[in-house]
């Protein structure tokens, strides 16, 4: 991926997230946010370049400003093997190792032969209770759902029977990119092929508001979630961790 990708997911990402307060400094973007989701609070490069060993000092202020631990996320890139290093010199220890995959929409909506999900442009309250119900951690879910009913350009897909959602997702649409987040599926329904279907509504809606080209973030050790984009034609561009002091681990549920 060139460096204008780059850029644009990275920005996508954060909006799709939601953080309380996004400032730009020397070509990094840092959220601050005092919820539980990783990205809307971890300081982010823009390219995939060499930095310099100096700006830890000044993201390190700039976080405990605002009373937040310093958290990086650093891609698995040479270019980034000094800093890394440098990181691991003062501490820092690398945690959830996650991937960043693209696929095209018109592959994605393929995925499922079933009916697409639903997608709407608010989200409701039965949408919502799915993050909050067995199965999740409950104050996530809350966090979650916070953030993404507040991000702008964003859907809200939901798979439903008798007014229950059963799986759902959200796509945020924005920097060129359709986004993938906040998939999940009822534990009770798992294995049916809903998730599928939450990704072919999501497609739809991207191509149907001129998005082809959608990326989307998954833990490393997923396998089940690795073999459902793969389906989707979801290839990996790249894979960070979060890099954090091991004294104020873990924040990343």
């Amino acid at each position: 991926m060139d460096d204008h990708d780059i850029q644009a997911i990275e920005r996508a990402t954060l909006m799709a997230v939601a953080p309380e307060a996004v400032v730009e400094w020397n070509g990094w973007l840092l959220p601050f946010d005092h919820g539980t989701i990783g990205r809307a609070k971890a300081a982010v490069p823009l390219r995939h370049a060499p930095v310099p060993i100096d700006v830890i000092d000044t993201l390190e202020a700039r976080y405990a400003e605002q009373g937040l631990p310093c958290t990086l996320r650093i891609a698995d890139v040479p270019a980034f093997a000094p800093f890394i290093d440098e990181l691991q010199r003062r501490g820092y220890v690398g945690a959830k190792a996650t991937l960043v995959q693209t696929a095209s929409a018109q592959r994605m909506q393929q995925v499922s032969s079933g009916i697409p999900a639903t997608v709407g442009r608010q989200p409701d309250d039965a949408w919502a209770a799915l993050f909050l119900g067995e199965g999740f951690d409950p104050v996530d879910g809350a966090n979650r759902v916070r953030a993404l009913s507040r991000a702008p350009d964003s859907r809200y897909a939901s798979v439903r029977e008798g007014g229950r959602t059963l799986a759902c997702g959200t796509v945020a649409l924005g920097y060129g990119w359709a986004s993938v987040h906040g998939m999940r599926t009822d534990a009770a329904h798992r294995g049916q092929g809903l998730a599928g279907r939450v990704l072919a509504g999501i497609a739809q809606s991207a191509l149907a508001e001129g998005f082809e080209r959608v990326f989307l973030q998954v833990e490393a050790h997923n396998p089940a979630a690795h073999a459902l984009y793969r389906r989707a034609g979801f290839e990996t561009a790249w894979g960070y961790c979060y890099w954090q002091r091991p004294s104020t681990l873990p924040t990343f549920p």
